[in-house]
Formats: structure tokens, sequence, C-alpha cells
């Protein structure tokens, strides 16, 4: 049996009316295609962010299982309140919680993945012709507790959701028509992509690109699910997320990609020794904190420094982890450097063209500009800078790899 999943983000919820039009954009859907259809909502507009810092009012350090059972409500506000709609409109709906769903996820509150899935009762509500909308963003854990498994978690919720049902295709609708070149924010030249790998969607969404959680992608490669991101405002085509092979040729470079909000840290004088690192990142790992580009200096009189960014939004809870390690380590001076940006540029096509970094490090150097830290796979160039400069070499970056025109 096909089926049919949609996921609508807050921007598209935002409103009465706008829920309303999710609504009737829904019914038109579940009329034309005449499948069952699941549809996953996040919560209205701002409300995350509205109930995070009604929650900081009570507590700077909230009880993560209670912090989960209020930021949960969002969610389950919008799923209500677009069931209404769609009954309204003449087609019967209900709305179901993650548990009520079956997601089933890690005994780990705000972070938590998913495990399991089972749709016995979402197949017993398709099956009473029911358009089921079902709150994103969470779960429940082995004790029944409410779990949520991190900001941008609906898109996971809905690809998780059509894998167990077996749905080939996932229709991500947002504020934008799709994935662009880069920010079109930012540059107002950037180009809508028609087509992406997972593997280019799976770099820009962890290097900063907002329209897709990357562990989203993550299970629609594992799973072979095409990713159809739209705009929730306009019935264009958008850009479709799939395994393909006939990119390469066509571009080295798919996307470019700025995060604003980056810290470097630095741990001078570690014993340069064997499992060092090891005893470092792991340590970070136990209090979940998300590592990204790290290098190790020379050592110098036994003693080495390793430097790695993390998010600005880690520091908070990172940094005591930091120090701590540091001094079971008998190192030096822990320092944190906050004015960072991070540009990035991405394309399965790099493999095969020689010369993509000189050009992208002439492009630092003609404007002056000095980079702190390079981190570099297959597919990806990343360098950490000044935040002041940050948007001028993302502008000529895109500008001089021509993402301003793609074909």
């Amino acid at each position: 049996m096909k089926i049919l999943v949609q996921k609508y983000g807050g921007t598209s919820l935002a409103s009465p009316q706008r829920i309303q039009a999710v609504a009737k954009r829904v019914v038109d859907a579940f009329s034309k295609e005449r499948m069952p259809m699941v549809v996953v909502v996040s919560a209205m507009g701002d409300t995350t962010d509205d109930l995070i810092q009604l929650s900081s009012q009570i507590s700077s350090t909230p009880n993560l299982r209670e912090y989960d059972a209020l930021i949960a409500t969002g969610e389950m506000v919008s799923a209500a309140l677009l069931s209404m709609a769609i009954h309204a409109l003449g087609v019967s709906a209900v709305s179901l919680t993650g548990t009520q769903a079956g997601i089933k996820t890690e005994n780990i509150h705000s972070k938590a993945k998913i495990v399991h899935i089972d749709i016995s009762r979402l197949r017993k509500e398709l099956d009473q012709g029911n358009v089921v909308v079902v709150t994103g963003f969470q779960g429940f854990n082995d004790v029944q507790d409410v779990v949520t498994i991190g900001r941008g978690g609906s898109d996971t919720s809905a690809v998780a959701l059509a894998a167990a049902l077996g749905a080939p295709v996932c229709e991500i609708y947002t504020d934008v028509e799709g994935i662009y070149t880069t920010d079109p924010r930012l540059v107002k030249d950037a180009s809508k992509l028609r087509d992406i790998t997972y593997d280019e969607m799976l770099e820009l969404a962890a290097l900063g690109a907002k329209v897709l959680h990357p562990r989203s992608v993550e299970c629609a490669k594992e799973n072979g699910i095409i990713i159809h991101v739209r705009s929730s405002f306009s019935p264009n085509e958008g850009t479709f997320v799939k395994e393909t092979s006939t990119m390469e040729a066509k571009r080295p470079i798919t996307g470019a990609t700025l995060s604003e909000e980056e810290a470097i840290v630095s741990i001078s004088q570690i014993p340069d020794t064997p499992g060092v690192a090891s005893i470092i990142f792991s340590h970070l790992a136990q209090i979940l904190v998300n590592v990204d580009m790290i290098v190790q200096s020379a050592s110098e009189n036994g003693t080495t420094t390793i430097s790695f960014t993390i998010h600005q939004d880690e520091l908070p809870h990172a940094e005591a982890g930091i120090r701590e390690v540091a001094g079971l380590l008998n190192a030096g001076e822990v320092r944190i450097d906050r004015d960072v940006a991070k540009v990035s540029i991405v394309g399965v096509g790099m493999i095969s063209k020689p010369g993509i970094a000189a050009k992208m490090f002439d492009i630092f150097a003609s404007h002056g500009v000095n980079i702190k830290v390079i981190s570099t796979s297959e597919i990806k160039i990343s360098c950490a800078i000044s935040r002041r400069d940050g948007r001028k070499i993302l502008q000529d970056i895109h500008a001089q790899f021509g993402l301003d025109n793609l074909q």
C-alpha cells in the first residue's frame, strides 16, 4: 500500500490562517492522490523558542525530563489544530503524539535518537480512512516518558515514519522553495537546486544549512527515501535529495555555507603521549558535546596543543567539562575564541577536479583574511575565520565558483 508522508515546519503553521492553508493543501493532496496520508508537524512559529525561554525563567539548568515534557507541548498544539482544520474541510483526521504513534527512542532526554517505530496504531488509523497528524520532534523511552530528539527533529520524525511505513518519498514543506546553493538571505543570487545527493546534503546540513536536519538526511540515505523539499506557500516543484550518479560531471561545487555561531577551543601543553586525544574527545562525547574541526600542533618539549571547533550553543554546558579534562591531563591553558565563523564549500565533483582548494584559498588571500583552522573531506572544505569576514567571503566564494549560474 502506497503512503504519502508530508512534514510542515513551524513557519508553515505560524498562525490559524496558515494552519487552515496547510489543511487545504493536505486535503487537496489526499483527494488527488487517493492514498493513505501521514502529516508530521512542528510547533507553531516561535513556540519552541518561547517555551525554552519560559523554562529558563524558572531554572538555568532545568531537569531534562521536565524540559522535554514542556517543549513537546508545542507540537501537540499544532497537531490538534491542524486535525481540527482538516475536519472542518470534510476529511476525517486524527492527531497522535509521538508516543501514540509508536516512536520509541533512546533513554536520553533532549537529544535522543529514534530506535524503533511500532506502526500498529498508525496502520489502524490509516485503515479507517483518517489523515494521521503526528507530532514531530518527540517519542517515548523505556518508562513511557516523553523524550525529544533535538532541535530540527521533526524532519527526522517524518523521514523515520516514511521508512517505517514503506513510503518512497517524504515531502518536507518549509518557507523556502527548496535547497539553494547558499542561504538566499545572505547571497541574493543564490540558485535553487533541482536535485542534490544525500552526501552533499549531509555535509551542507552539518555545516550550517538550516533547511534540513542532518539526521533526517542520514535516515533517508539509509532507507533509500527521496526527500522532496518544497515551499508550503507555492505549488512549484522543490529540490529532490536522493542518490544520483549524474551530477559529478555537471558541477564540482554544489553549495557553500556560513555558520556564524562557532567557537574554537584550544588546550595547550597537553602531554604528547599516545591516547591523550582519545581521553579528551571521549570525555566530551560522554557529556554530549559535538566537536567539528580538529587540529593538533607539532610536539614541542614533549607537549602539544589541540584545538577544535564547537557550536556556540554547546559552550555553556561544554566549558566546565573541557576544563575538567584539561585538569585531569595536567594540561596548560584552555583558550576559547568566540569570534569565529566557518565558511565551507561542498560538492561531489571536487573529488575529480584538482585546484578547488587552491582557488578557495586564493579568495581568502585576496581579501587579506587569515584562516584559523582548515578541515577537509573528499567532498568538503571548511575554514574557520574571524566572524566579521564571514559574509564577504561567502559572497565572493559563491560568485567565483559560479554558484549563481548553475544549470
